[in-house]
């Protein structure tokens, strides 16, 4: 359930972002850095010519749809709906550290929004390793 509420919160996060990289969501609201502007406006905040925003509401609503599955009693404790988790948090969790990686160090930069996702990204991470490791003592 955390999993999906997460991702929920995240994705919404992520769909502004996109919005407001596409010109539909008027200004951003960054805190008084400059930084979200900064780092969503370099070439970092695209991926082979895709909104890095989009993947990240595409790819959490994928794991709001599977993680809510997985709240419902027919779904619960089938590890299916746990490797599908892992299948799509893992390679976000890569994803998340190239991003950061580039946004600290080259450049030099932090965007309070991109923060928001990394967070979540890396409880969804130790979530799903905690439900991973609950499935398999329970097949034991």
């Amino acid at each position: 359930m955390l999993i999906a509420l997460a991702s929920l919160v995240s994705g919404m996060v992520a769909l502004y972002l996109h919005l407001w990289k596409i010109g539909k969501a008027g200004s951003l609201a960054c805190g008084g850095t400059g930084g979200c502007a900064f780092v969503q406006g370099s070439k970092y905040g695209w991926f082979l010519g895709i909104d890095v925003a989009l993947i990240g509401t595409i790819g959490y609503a994928l794991i709001f749809v599977v993680a809510f599955m997985g709240t419902t009693s027919r779904w619960a404790d089938d590890p299916l709906i746990t490797r599908a988790l892992q299948l799509l948090i893992w390679p976000a969790v890569l994803f998340t550290l190239r991003l950061k990686w580039a946004e600290f160090v080259i450049l030099k930069s932090f965007c309070p929004w991109c923060a928001v996702s990394a967070v979540t990204i890396t409880l969804c991470a130790i979530l799903v390793t905690l439900d991973a490791k609950r499935l398999s003592v329970a097949e034991s």
